[in-house]
C-alpha cells in the first residue's frame, strides 16, 4: 500500500519501536486489550500501562513530540475493573510524559467485522450461545434489574478523530470523552441490531451478574465468552457529555441506529436473514 511503511515487531523491542518512529512526527497509539492471558504474558498491567510507557520512552527517543492515545470512557483512580484501572494509569504516563498529548476516550467502539458486533449478529440469528435469546448481564437475584448505559461510537469516526487531532492544536494537552448521540440500555442496543438485521425482535433475557460472576471464577479461563472485567463495567453508566470534543473537533458522532443502518446494508447478509416468523 502506498504511503505506508510497514515495521514489524513486538511493542517492548526498542529496536522495532525507533525503526517505526525514526522519522514519524506524531505517533498515534492504540494499543489495548479487553481479555488477559498472562501465559503468554497478555495482562492489562503489561499491555496498557508498560506498553504505553514502552511507546512513550522510543517517542522521546527519537524526538517525536505529539501523541494522540487510546484510552476508554470510565479509566479513572477508582476504577473497579482493572481494564479501566490500567487504562487510567496509562493516562495519567501519557499526562507527565512532557509531549503534546491528546487523549481520546470512546464508550463502546462499534463496526462492521469487529468481534462484539460479530458476537452480536451471531446471537441476533440464534447462532450463538445461548442460542434462544439475546444475553445482557443483570442485577438482582433474577438479573431483572437493569445494567449500565452504553454510547456507542461508530469505528471510522474514531478512526477520524484520532487522525484530525494530529494537526489539530486545539486538542493538545485535552482529553475527549467520545459517545454516538444514542445512549443506551444493553436490552435496547440488542433490539436495535436485531431490527436492523432481521427486520424484526429477537428475545432478549438477563443472565444474573452473580451468576456470572460465579462461573468466572469456577470455569477455567478461555472457556467463557465474557470475564470479571466485562461483567463489572456492563453495570456502569458508560455515557458522555461530548460538547468539549464537539466544540474543538467541529462535527458530532452520529449515532448507534444510524451507523448500524448504514453497514448491515452493505453487509452480505443473505435474503434469508430478513424473513421468518415475528
Amino acid at each position: 500500500m502506498d504511503g505506508i511503511n510497514w515495521v514489524f515487531g513486538d511493542l517492548f523491542d526498542p529496536a522495532a519501536l525507533d525503526r517505526a518512529l525514526a522519522a514519524a512526527r506524531a505517533v498515534i497509539h492504540l494499543v489495548g486489550i479487553i481479555r488477559q492471558n498472562p501465559g503468554r504474558g497478555i495482562t492489562f498491567q503489561r499491555l496498557h500501562v508498560e506498553g504505553t510507557q514502552a511507546v512513550l520512552a522510543a517517542a522521546r527517543r527519537n524526538g517525536v513530540k505529539r501523541i494522540i492515545h487510546m484510552s476508554a470512557l470510565g479509566a479513572r483512580a477508582d476504577a473497579r475493573s482493572e481494564y479501566h484501572l490500567t487504562k487510567y494509569q496509562a493516562e495519567q504516563a501519557v499526562r507527565e510524559s512532557g509531549l503534546e498529548w491528546t487523549i481520546l476516550q470512546p464508550s463502546m467502539i462499534h463496526g462492521p467485522g469487529g468481534e462484539f458486533m460479530r458476537m452480536e449478529f451471531a446471537w441476533a440469528r440464534g447462532k450463538a450461545m445461548p442460542f434462544f435469546f439475546m444475553p445482557y448481564f443483570g442485577s438482582g437475584l433474577l438479573g431483572r434489574w437493569g445494567g449500565g448505559r452504553i454510547q456507542p461510537v461508530y469505528v471510522e469516526e474514531v478512526a477520524r478523530a484520532f487522525v484530525e487531532a494530529v494537526d489539530n492544536p486545539r486538542t493538545t494537552g485535552h482529553s475527549y470523552p467520545m459517545g454516538g448521540t444514542e445512549q443506551l440500555t444493553w436490552p435496547q442496543m440488542h433490539r436495535v441490531v436485531a431490527e436492523a438485521l432481521l427486520g424484526r425482535r429477537r428475545p432478549v433475557m438477563a443472565l444474573p451478574v452473580w451468576y456470572a460472576s460465579l462461573l468466572t471464577r469456577i470455569v477455567p479461563p478461555g472457556l467463557l465468552p465474557f470475564n470479571r472485567d466485562q461483567i463489572i463495567m456492563s453495570q456502569e453508566q458508560n455515557i458522555c457529555d461530548v460538547s468539549g470534543f464537539v466544540q474543538d473537533f467541529g462535527w458530532t458522532p452520529e449515532g448507534f441506529s444510524t451507523s448500524l443502518a448504514r453497514y448491515v446494508r452493505g453487509s452480505d447478509d443473505p435474503p434469508a436473514d430478513r424473513s421468518g416468523p415475528a
